[in-house]
Formats: C-alpha cells, sequence, structure tokens
C-alpha cells in the first residue's frame, strides 16, 4: 500500500510524543558509572532527520551526553567498511545473544564467539579491528573521525566521563581477556579495551543522533553534509545488526511494539533508523532493567505509531512537503 506523509505530520508525531512523554517516571541512570548516576535524570529531548536534511527537535536536544553503548554502531560501520561485511561476520558474528549488553556467559555459550559488534565484547573485538594495526592514536583518529563524518559535526570525548569508565570497566576487563584466550582480540588487548572505553565515552548530542541514523537510513550519505560516509550496500548489513540486538534481551518486544531497528545506550540515548525515511534518537537517563531508556524507548515508539510505520508493513512511504 502506498502512504502519503507530509512534514507537518512528521513534526506535530514529533512534539506531541515529546509532551506525552516528559513526565513518565521510572527508571534509574546508570549508577555503576559515577559520572552517568550524577546527569540529570530530568533532561528529556527528540530529534528526527529526514532524507533531504530537515530536522525537527524538541527539548534538550543540544545536550551532550555520553554515547555509551550506541557508539557500537559506529564502530561497527567503520570496520565494516575497512574489512568488508564477510569479514565482519567471520570475525565477530551477527547474532543475538539474548542476554545482557556485558555478558561474559554470552561469550562461552557461543563457543568463543563475540555473536555481535553490538554487545560489549564484540564492540571490543571490532576496536581490535580497527586500522592501522598497533597504533592507538591512528586508530582512535579512524574513529572519532567516522563519529564526526557521520553525525555531521564534532565530536569530543567527556574527560570526566573517560576517567569514571576507566576506572570501573572491570566487566570489560575479564571480557577482554577472555576474548584474548580464545583468540578474538586482534590487536592488543589494553589498547583495544582503551579505545572501547574512549569511544563510549564521546559526548554526543540527540540531534547529532538523528543525523548518524538518518545517513544510515539514507544509505550512507550524510543528509545534512552531503557527505558520502559509507557505501550503500552496508546499511541493510547495520540496519539487520540493529534490528536483531539492538535492545538486548529487550530487542524482540521492542521490534514488535514499535517496527523501527534502534540501539540504546546506557547514557539514555537511543538511536532509531528508518530506512529511506527518516533517523530519530531521544535521550533520557533512567534505564531499564536491561539498560535502555524508559522515556527515550517510549518518545519514539510514540512517533512511530502515530505515523503508523513500521520496517514489516509492507508500505511504500513518501514524504511530501
Amino acid at each position: 500500500m502506498k502512504k502519503t506523509l507530509t512534514k507537518a505530520q512528521i513534526k506535530q508525531a514529533v512534539e506531541e510524543a515529546y509532551a506525552e512523554c516528559k513526565d513518565i517516571k521510572g527508571g534509574v541512570n546508570a549508577h555503576y558509572i559515577p559520572y552517568l548516576a550524577n546527569v540529570n535524570p530530568d533532561l528529556f529531548g527528540i530529534s528526527l532527520t529526514l532524507m533531504d536534511g530537515t530536522v525537527f527537535s524538541v527539548g534538550d536536544t543540544d545536550y551532550k551526553f555520553g554515547i555509551e553503548s550506541v557508539s557500537k554502531v559506529l564502530t561497527a560501520i567503520l570496520i565494516l567498511k575497512q574489512y568488508g561485511a564477510e569479514a565482519v561476520l567471520k570475525q565477530i558474528g551477527a547474532d543475538a545473544t539474548g542476554l545482557p549488553f556485558n555478558s561474559i556467559f554470552a561469550i562461552l555459550l557461543e563457543n568463543d564467539h563475540p555473536s555481535t559488534p553490538l554487545v560489549n565484547a564484540g564492540a571490543i573485538t571490532a576496536c581490535s579491528m580497527v586500522q592501522p594495526q598497533g597504533d592507538s592514536w591512528g586508530k582512535w583518529e579512524a574513529i572519532i573521525n567516522n563519529f564526526e563524518a557521520l553525525c555531521g559535526s564534532r565530536a569530543e570525548v567527556i574527560d570526566e566521563l573517560y576517567r569514571s569508565e576507566s576506572d570501573t570497566n572491570f566487566q570489560n576487563r575479564s571480557i577482554s581477556w577472555l576474548l584474548k584466550n580464545y583468540n578474538r582480540i586482534y590487536d592488543d588487548v589494553e589498547m583495544s579495551l582503551d579505545l572501547y572505553t574512549r569511544q563510549c565515552s564521546v559526548g554526543i548530542t540527540a540531534e547529532q543522533l538523528a543525523i548518524c541514523a538518518a545517513t544510515i537510513a539514507n544509505k550512507g550519505d550524510n543528509p545534512v553534509t552531503k557527505q558520502n560516509v559509507f557505501a550503500a550496500e552496508l546499511a541493510p548489513k547495520i540496519t539487520t545488526l540493529i534490528s536483531s540486538v539492538g535492545f538486548y534481551q529487550h530487542t524482540g518486544d521492542w521490534m514488535y511494539t514499535s517496527g523501527i531497528p534502534a540501539k540504546t545506550g546506557v547514557g539514555g540515548g537511543v538511536l532509531g533508523v528508518m530506512p529511506g525515511l527518516f533517523g530519530v534518537a531521544s535521550f533520557a537517563p533512567p534505564l531499564d532493567d536491561a539498560g535502555n531508556s524508559v522515556k527515550a524507548q517510549a518518545a519514539i515508539k510514540s512517533i512511530m505509531n502515530k505515523l503508523g510505520l513500521g520496517v514489516f508493513n509492507g508500505d511504500t512511504v513518501e514524504i511530501v512537503d
């Protein structure tokens, strides 16, 4: 079925979702990382970017929060660019674990395999794969330059968050050395863990995340800067990864009720990709028991339901002025 939406309808859906969700209670900040525990829990914003570069934003969309696990999407794109889809499948994988994002048990269940670059184990492995090998600074430049190309503007580490993460990353340290034991770390272990910790500590805004999501939805072309960031054939690969594990053990419920592939982070951000139509992001710090923002996921779900959209609906959708 062919469906037509106007920009005014989309803008209205964003504004109504914000109004409906801003007073939602529930969830707690990521208390195990001191910096995140102290972020104002009342912050909330929604941003949506269309394929022509139009941006609709409401609320705290210029506040820089810790990107955390949403960074896994961006670095997965980088290694897909550097190695190709088949190599990433072979060296990391593309399976959902059905377990928490920081699970050690998942590695053992997968017979030493990290499973996907969108959980901690696979993301640390991804950082070890980033080229140039053996060069910490060169790797970081590749990571942060890729972030900026996807988001269309400057991105920097929040130093206090980076220190806070580094002081509390005991679980990820265990994961890193277990992967090393299974020959699934492809560069220096401590360097790879540090790169992962650093990328999770990048400060990002909801508006930047929406532009990043729109770049994925637009098959690698940033709709705001007009820069080609990655090859079009990689877009369905990254969107598939997001749709399979973006909400960790709650991913199936999320896809069933929202219809949009989305990736969360414990900093409170959620990035959603509606292929060919738009990228959307929301931010609110309090999280549910799986580490997903309570308010941000409600907001994105509200937008999707108001617009009657979903990746499995089978509709041909056109957005007009």
